[in-house]
């Protein structure tokens, strides 16, 4: 857990260093003299902008020295009115602020990811033969080997085809009388040799010699390479047996895998760059062809396939391959850099750069995030405004630290107005002279999943055994100290 507490306290330190150079650039001093009754002097602490006096002095929580809140021209406190922050031109230029402009433009995305060669499915072709015989020698012997539709690949010597040699003989002798029979019977006898995959060469050859083949080949049905072979010479097969497989692979798919949140992006049709390690000096264009309808649960991405061509043949299955996607989501959009915008839980900030080194805090709807690290804007933005790209950090800890204050003078909001803080009595005295009692010192647990865990001692919390900080040292301090007042109403307390 130290790791984590370490990293909150970093954050902690750059809010007050920020806190720190936007009071030094109004010029005042924190000096203990005379203030009007109007408009006091206001003093707080860096680390912890709840804490607020008219006084200068020490923060009675962690002991930094506090630095005056910059007034506004009229002479109110600047946190008190506008959300603008005005910051003179010396600081902005040492807090490195930077700004561009809001533009209108296509929202393109590019998703790249993986992908793996592989065979195109419809240009398989498998090689049986629908008959028993034997295989009497091999014209293709080894797998790899390029072939052309038509090439023979195997003879076989088969009974029923020998049979069916014999009858279409005897056919072509009884077919020269003319008669309608004869002419059925040759036809039929024609028909049978072609169903056993004899070729129209063979056939035409036993017409005219009226010899009978002891053996007739296969030939290879597509033009490709073999990738399977289960057979040799000798061996008998069996009516239906798988003896090759035959790929063609003058155009090859890729399978590429794509996470679920990124497929709304893809659409069959969309073009496609892929390229190689191994042919680092080639790209090759080709498409969406299909998306399967399943998902991986283990890796939560989609198969995507993706069809190119290969008339050289340099794509080989199995290859990996980089895929890029290029889509357009908006021919016309509202664009900010993603360095505009800062995160801060469910809410999206930027700010807007205004005349006479002004700065304006505004919350916006972002829409998705496109190609250069740009993000389309659908409301809270115009077309055209300035934005800080850089240094909004430092801005953002000053918006946070008038906010703490505004609630702080509000009269309407619930919470003691400015008075005067010490360590040592811990209870303001308000300007009206009334006296009211401060709450006491707080402690709460340092993991924000147990801000629950709030005690006005120092401690342990019972749940995780940390030891208990105070609650303004914390990010969720606010909240450990709702959940004391929370508690302290019903009477249940830690």
């Amino acid at each position: 857990m130290k790791p984590k507490i370490a990293i909150v306290g970093f954050l902690l330190c750059v809010v007050a260093i920020g806190a720190f150079f936007i009071g030094r650039s109004s010029g005042h001093k924190p000096v203990a003299s005379a203030k009007s009754p109007e408009s006091p002097t206001l003093y707080t602490c860096g680390m912890h902008p709840q804490v607020i006096q008219d006084h200068p002095g020490n923060c009675p929580i962690c002991g930094m020295k506090l630095t005056p809140i910059r007034r506004a021209a009229g002479g109110t406190n600047a946190a008190a009115g506008s959300a603008v922050i005005a910051i003179d031109p010396v600081t902005i230029q040492n807090m490195g602020i930077r700004t561009a402009t809001v533009r209108r433009g296509p929202l393109r995305r590019v998703i790249r990811t993986v992908g793996t060669i592989d065979y195109n499915e419809t240009a398989l072709a498998d090689v049986t033969t629908k008959f028993k015989g034997w295989i009497e020698k091999l014209h293709v012997a080894a797998t790899g080997q390029q072939v052309r539709r038509g090439d023979p690949l195997f003879e076989i010597y088969s009974p029923e085809l020998y049979s069916a040699q014999a009858e279409y003989a005897l056919a072509l002798q009884q077919a020269t009388d003319g008669s309608a029979g004869a002419t059925a019977l040759l036809q039929d006898a024609r028909t049978k040799l072609k169903l056993f995959d004899i070729s129209d060469a063979q056939i035409a050859e036993l017409e005219k010699t009226r010899q009978l083949k002891k053996t007739l080949f296969i030939a290879a049905p597509i033009d490709g390479f073999v990738i399977e072979k289960m057979v040799v010479e000798g061996q008998m097969v069996d009516a239906g047996m798988k003896l090759y497989r035959i790929a063609n692979l003058d155009t090859v798919w890729v399978q590429a895998q794509i996470f679920e949140q990124d497929l709304v992006f893809v659409k069959p049709g969309q073009p496609a760059v892929v390229t190689l390690s191994s042919l680092p000096e080639r790209e090759f264009q080709g498409q969406v062809n299909y998306i399967y309808p399943a998902l991986d649960e283990k890796t939560r991405t989609a198969r995507v396939r993706l069809e190119l061509p290969n008339p050289d043949h340099a794509l080989m299955p199995g290859m990996f391959a980089t895929v890029e996607l290029k889509a357009e989501l908006e021919r016309d959009a509202l664009l900010v850099p993603e360095s505009a915008v800062l995160r801060t839980g469910k809410k999206n900030t930027v700010f807007v750069a205004l005349d006479g080194g002004r700065f304006e805090p505004r919350t916006v709807a972002l829409g998705p995030r496109g190609e250069g690290d740009v993000y389309q804007v659908l409301n809270g933005l115009l077309e055209g405004e300035q934005i800080v790209v850089s240094g909004q950090f430092m801005l953002d800890s000053e918006s946070q630290l008038r906010e703490a204050i505004l609630k702080m003078t509000s009269p309407d909001s619930g919470i003691p107005q400015i008075g005067t803080f010490t360590r040592e009595s811990q209870t303001p005295s308000l300007e009206s002279g009334a006296a009211a009692p401060a709450p006491p010192a707080l402690y709460t647990c340092p993991m924000a999943s147990d801000a629950d865990v709030v005690t006005d001692t120092p401690g342990q919390c019972p749940k995780c055994g940390m030891d208990l900080v105070p609650v303004g040292s914390v990010p969720h301090g606010k909240v450990a100290e709702e959940n004391w007042r929370r508690q302290r109403a019903t009477g249940h307390q830690h």
